[in-house]
């Protein structure tokens, strides 16, 4: 649901703004960016790289960011550097003791997942992102014996049963810092920017974790498997 776009400056956010109200990236996205630099009177030639949510999450979302994102890399000439939604997430959370679990909801009772902690100012993934049951999440965090903060939409939709799995032992993030936001995306680019590491925005596509609804209607009309284009395996 949210759209968010964000200039970071080093250890400064120069600007933000989030939309968390409809799904209508596609109409505002741009507008919003324009919005940004104008209000910051900046251009877009002068950013160093620009970033955008990889994925998991909505194969729409997660389209018209990419293709956004690419189309402004190559008119500008700039680099483009692909942040997973899950980290960014859990990136908002900061100096918690125990696992970090960000949810996002995959419909039929799902979330696309993964376990973070942080290491003095790192955050460091601990299992690898993916999509599970809610009840195979809570037997996978069970083993840890540890607190757990959650976040993210997933988190919203699944709060009471979360609470009862864990009770004492279970912290649920603040609507604030709940969400994807584009600062943290930009604020883990920028690490890796500084690092040399960037994509090329020719081949950058997002990934899903599993098969788009289009994908496996058409295998169940045609009896054969998609490609999975876009997929990560």
């Amino acid at each position: 649901m949210a759209a968010s776009v964000a200039v970071i400056d080093d250890d400064k956010i120069l600007g933000e703004i989030i939309l968390n109200h409809k799904k209508q990236h596609s109409i505002i996205l741009m507008p919003m960016i324009d919005k940004l630099l104008k209000s910051l009177e900046m251009d877009i030639s002068e950013m160093d790289c620009m970033a955008c949510s990889s994925g998991p999450g909505s194969f729409t979302g997660l389209r018209i960011g990419a293709s956004t994102c690419k189309g402004l890399c190559h008119g500008a000439g700039k680099p483009i550097i692909g942040i997973p939604t899950l980290d960014a997430i859990a990136y908002n959370t900061v100096d918690v003791n125990g696992i970090v679990c960000p949810m996002i909801d995959a419909l039929r009772n799902n979330v696309y997942t993964a376990f973070y902690r942080w290491e003095r100012d790192s955050l460091t993934k601990i299992e690898d992102y993916m999509i599970v049951s809610v009840d195979e999440l809570i037997k996978k965090l069970l083993l840890y014996n540890e607190n757990i903060v959650f976040s993210g939409d997933g988190m919203l939709i699944h709060k009471e049963k979360l609470a009862g799995a864990f009770k004492n032992t279970a912290m649920f993030a603040p609507p604030h810092v709940s969400m994807p936001r584009a600062s943290s995306v930009a604020a883990l680019a920028l690490k890796r920017f500084k690092m040399g590491s960037i994509d090329n925005y020719l081949n950058f596509a997002p990934f899903y974790l599993r098969k788009s609804q289009a994908e496996r209607d058409l295998e169940k009309r045609t009896g054969g498997v998609s490609d999975g284009t876009g997929m990560r395996s």
